[in-house]
């Protein structure tokens, strides 16, 4: 870590917190003061600075790490493979009944010393990638490249990293910390991970994705998503003997020609893609069936609304349309719900926003930070009106979701670094200072 923000940061807080005891470090949770305080406290305990100094010397490791993970197949719903050796890493690492849910995530808890809220820190386990992919790591120039290699094997690998330097260093938290491998979050997972995982932990007071890659972007607002798979059935015939019947490609070929002229507000931000198509018999057959899988996004839950209800309407209009084409009533659509994400929100001035973007600022000397919108494990949570933020795990990377994808790990100890402050603040220090996060049981 760069000792010159630290210090500098120290100076300012120490100036306005001189007069105050460690008690009354954090006592007022909401206001930024109160986060400056308990940064000051927490930055000035020399087992703070030793563990920081220790992600930073476990980079290589943690790297060899996330190519160990990342070579091990995780595919949608087949993530038990890959669960089974985070969960001996969690055990290995020592933590209180390190387990596998009814869902497939892995859990470990890391006791705090007291009553303060219970914070979980996550990464997800599954990729996008389907069963056979190969996922070998290779590495040309300088860059790593490899199916998931970021996504999300770096956080899983951060979150280890950060475990280990916080018990080399006895760093006890107030409040407990949940360490979580979730799965389902990729594809048409739907998030059932971190659902169960709310499901089976009512006392979650807060939630942290570790997603991603940059840390300057902190991810304050869930992007809503949903999905749906439409399938197209009719009669189907020979091409020759039976033409004048209605054809389900076609009718979804018409569908989606009218979802291609949709218009949508960039301002919130709002998305539709048809993302996969299939059907058909053979070249020389009217199609009896055809499906299609429909995505749409939006940042607004209202505007997500207003464009699943136009499009789902084209698709009848489309199937409607082939029908009169040929004079026919034997055309139909089934239309089902395959995925839904709600929206959310963190207000910029959350204990959870503050702490993480002051977490940024003493690591990097960011002046600024971007806060953004995106679909994540911490859509449930915000929706649910729990605080949450995903933040990134370090280094440099692209190609999100191809075979291409790829990794550079420039200042990577940024990540697990970012996550021990902001855990830190949330959680509080033993002794030093209180949560910052305010436990809803005692709400």
């Amino acid at each position: 870590m760069r000792t010159g923000p630290r210090r500098a940061i120290l100076a300012v807080a120490l100036s306005l917190m001189a007069a105050r005891s460690v008690d009354d470090v954090g006592a007022q949770a909401a206001s930024g003061s109160a986060i400056e305080a308990a940064y000051t406290a927490i930055l000035a305990h020399p087992g703070v600075d030793k563990t920081l100094e220790d992600i930073r010397a476990d980079d290589d490791r943690t790297l060899a790490e996330q190519k160990r993970i990342t070579e091990i197949p995780a595919p949608p719903y087949k993530e038990s493979v890959r669960a089974a050796y985070y969960l001996k890493r969690f055990q290995e690492l020592g933590l209180k009944d390190a387990s596998i849910d009814a869902e497939g995530n892995v859990t470990g808890l890391r006791k705090g010393s007291g009553s303060g809220p219970k914070l979980v820190v996550s990464a997800h386990l599954d990729t996008v990638f389907p069963e056979g992919t190969d996922v070998t790591v290779k590495e040309k120039d300088g860059v790593i490249l490899a199916p998931g290699i970021g996504d999300d094997s770096r956080g899983l690998a951060a979150l280890l990293s950060l475990i280990q330097a916080m018990n080399g260093n006895g760093i006890v938290t107030v409040g407990d910390v949940l360490f979580v491998g979730t799965v389902g979050e990729e594809e048409l997972g739907n998030l059932r991970g971190v659902k169960a995982l709310f499901r089976d932990h009512a006392d979650i007071d807060g939630f942290i994705s570790v997603d991603g890659l940059g840390i300057t972007r902190i991810v304050n607002q869930a992007t809503g998503s949903h999905r749906y798979e439409a399938t197209f059935r009719g009669p189907g015939g020979h091409s020759f003997q039976e033409f004048g019947l209605p054809s389900a490609i076609h009718a979804m070929g018409r569908a989606i020609a009218k979802i291609s002229d949709l218009q949508t507000p960039s301002d919130p931000k709002t998305t539709f893609t048809v993302g996969t198509v299939a059907g058909g018999t053979s070249v020389n057959a009217i199609a009896a069936e055809a499906r299609m899988a429909v995505d749409m996004r939006s940042d607004s839950t209202e505007q997500l609304l207003n464009l699943e209800a136009r499009l789902l309407d084209l698709v009848k209009q489309a199937v409607a349309e082939e029908n009169k084409r040929w004079n026919s009533d034997k055309l139909a659509v089934e239309i089902k719900l395959i995925g839904d994400r709600p929206a959310g929100i963190v207000a910029l001035d959350s204990p959870i926003v503050q702490a993480t973007q002051r977490a940024v600022a003493v690591i990097t000397r960011a002046p600024r930070v971007t806060f953004a919108g995106s679909s994540t494990d911490s859509n449930w949570a915000m929706s649910r009106g729990i605080p949450a933020v995903t933040i990134g795990g370090g280094g440099e990377g692209g190609n999100w979701h191809s075979r291409n994808e790829w990794y550079k790990p420039v200042a990577a100890y940024f990540g697990p670094q970012n996550a021990l402050l902001t855990i830190l603040v949330l959680t509080g220090l033993d002794g030093v200072s209180k949560p910052a996060l305010q436990a809803r049981r005692s709400q």
